[in-house]
């Protein structure tokens, strides 16, 4: 069974460099499931939960919040808690959500090409002292190594409940303050098919802005002449 902690810990970058592809990123979604505080106060808790559960319960809690404020709740069924985090001992449905999860992450890093040669030089080499076996290391050098598919992370979205856990893994790896991964992530919902208001809701459980509807464009003006029946 792939350990997805450390394959995830082995990608984050170092925490004392300034504003890198995956820093933080489990911790993030772990504590933010925790207590709903910031980043800073919660890296330490991505080892108490495991990084699967914690992407998984901010998705629940966004999905939750967001039925919660549709007109037709009362029509709509309450979301499950094990469609979104599998049943202890279900190591089979645990690696295969957290191999989605992970891929998610490493995409949006590639978003605006942050993991250049030099960035995948270092995490290979925090590979080398991860307790990972020669499978894992090679499906992340894979990962690492092909070129940015949204398509192949999306066909990973069997359910409406992994499709909301996929894009929130995406929204915690990055910090989407730049117009290609804010672009990004805006295809990624649309092509996972995510309701607008679904969106944000993981946007606010992820302690993250939420994202801005793109501007109507402005009607052309049709001039009239003066006296005109048209």
């Amino acid at each position: 069974m792939f350990n997805i902690d450390q394959i995830i810990k082995a990608i984050q970058t170092d925490p004392n460099t300034q504003r890198t592809a995956m820093t933080g990123a489990a911790g993030l979604a772990a504590g933010l499931l925790l207590s709903g505080g910031k980043p800073t106060k919660l890296l330490g808790n991505a080892a108490k939960l495991g990084a699967v559960a914690a992407v998984g319960g901010l998705a629940y809690k966004a999905w939750q919040s967001y039925q919660e404020k549709q007109a037709n709740t009362a029509q709509t069924p309450a979301p499950r808690e094990d469609a979104f985090i599998p049943a202890p001992g279900n190591e089979a449905a645990h690696e295969d959500l957290g191999k989605s999860l992970v891929r998610a992450m490493i995409a949006a890093a590639k978003a605006d090409g942050r993991i250049d040669a030099e960035e995948k030089d270092a995490i290979f080499e925090r590979l080398k002292t991860m307790p990972l076996s020669a499978e894992e290391k090679a499906w992340v050098f894979d990962e690492l190594s092909t070129p940015l598919d949204i398509n192949a992370v999306v066909s990973r979205a069997d359910t409406p409940e992994h499709a909301a856990e996929i894009y929130a893994a995406s929204l915690v790896a990055i910090t989407a303050d730049t117009p290609a991964e804010q672009a990004y992530l805006e295809a990624l919902a649309a092509k996972l098919r995510l309701a607008p208001a679904l969106v944000t809701e993981i946007h606010k459980a992820a302690g993250e802005k939420a994202p801005q509807p793109a501007p109507t464009p402005p009607q052309p003006w049709a001039y009239t002449p003066s006296g005109s029946n048209v």
